[in-house]
């Protein structure tokens, strides 16, 4: 059967020739042949979204990925591709339940609604009563083999958890705190990374996860090592505004705190990514997004770190990105819980008179700290 290192390579030989699908297929169909491969059960459940990662993931079900689908994984339920609805189409979800325990692969697409009990998202009706969102993926989650989160809405809460988060929104794995989740994130994920995850998932078993839950063979890099532009960074020529061809950081790209392989994957087919289209990367891979990385065609302020140093990231550039990079990152995540980026932005709006910003910038300062219990 191809080897795990082998399946590695495909996956980024994929993304850089642009025939993942095909490159794939063959040994998996050799593998199946042999009866090398146990077909694993999947179920799909969607809670608060958009169907986007549905979508996205339609398009890489080609004739050859339809042969995947058929004999590497046995898709049971999801309500978008069911070929029979109503109760019939959730009996195949509890019968996976019930007599699949251990053995399937839970799925979630959206963000968990938790305002009064979850009784804005219904995704079931059984004896009598409506099914909620969180309900359902404890009940399928805690029994499940392996959870998987796609897109920002089920990863880590998502545009829908943005503030002020009237339906008390968040990320599968709060609501899962029993369970390890595999986030596969992005707004909406790249049908590669959903796929080449339940691929390995299904060969080899859970793959090595980096600090937040995703994959690293497809989220081990910033978007900004990879980016074809990273020479204008290095040199310090940058767009002055959007659809310029220089490198985009100073108009917003937060390439360099988001961590995802697009620039090589790309796009429909392998056809464009949005630094291709001549605009930011707005950074949807990421906890946070889209709060942390809003607005999306802002520069990023002057960031303060610990121990008094200041860096303006204006002068980011000219050989020094390597160290600098690496400290912004680690400083976005850690004021996801700290409120820094908040106060900074507080203080440039105010600075600046801007007072939309100011005023965007100091409630969502406040709902940090709330949510943060800071008051």
């Amino acid at each position: 059967m191809l080897s795990r290192r082998d399946f590695l390579k495909l996956v980024v030989k994929g993304a850089v020739l642009g025939n993942f699908s095909q490159l794939i297929t063959p040994p998996l169909a050799k593998a199946v042949a042999a009866g090398e491969v146990h077909k694993l059960p999947v179920v799909m459940i969607e809670t608060g979204t958009c169907t986007g990662d549905s979508i996205s993931l339609d398009n890489i079900w080609t004739p050859t990925f339809s042969d995947i689908l058929t004999n590497i994984l046995d898709w049971r339920y999801d309500w978008i591709m069911n070929q029979v609805q109503g109760q019939e189409a959730y009996g195949i979800l509890q019968e996976t339940y019930e007599k699949m325990p251990h053995d399937y692969i839970l799925i979630v697409q959206g963000s968990m609604i938790q305002r009064d009990n979850g009784h804005y998202n219904h995704v079931g009706y059984e004896n009598g009563k409506f099914i909620t969102g969180i309900e359902l993926v404890r009940r399928i989650g805690l029994k499940a083999k392996y959870v998987v989160a796609i897109g920002s809405c089920a990863t880590y809460g998502g545009p829908v958890s943005g503030y002020p988060n009237p339906t008390q929104s968040t990320g599968v794995q709060n609501i899962l705190p029993e369970r390890r989740v595999i986030n596969v994130s992005g707004c909406p994920a790249h049908p590669d990374w959903i796929m080449g995850t339940l691929l390995h998932l299904a060969l080899y078993g859970e793959p090595e996860l980096e600090k937040f839950g995703r994959p690293k063979l497809f989220y081990g890099e910033t978007v900004h090592n990879r980016c074809p532009r990273r020479r204008f960074y290095d040199q310090g020529i940058f767009a002055t505004a959007i659809g310029q061809k220089e490198c985009l950081f100073r108009v917003g790209c937060k390439g360099p705190v988001t961590y995802s392989d697009c620039p090589i994957r790309r796009w429909n087919d392998r056809f464009n990514w949005p630094i291709g289209c001549n605009t930011p990367c707005i950074g949807c891979t990421e906890p946070g997004y889209p709060d942390l990385m809003s607005p999306f065609t802002s520069h990023f302020p002057d960031i303060p770190f610990p121990g008094g140093t200041k860096v303006n990231t204006d002068s980011i550039g000219l050989g020094v990105l390597g160290l600098t990079s690496v400290a912004i990152t680690g400083h976005v995540v850690t004021s996801l819980y700290k409120g820094r980026i908040q106060k900074n932005l507080l203080k440039t709006s105010a600075k600046t008179n801007h007072r939309p910003a100011l005023k965007k910038a100091q409630a969502f300062h406040k709902y940090w700290l709330k949510k943060t219990n800071k008051i």
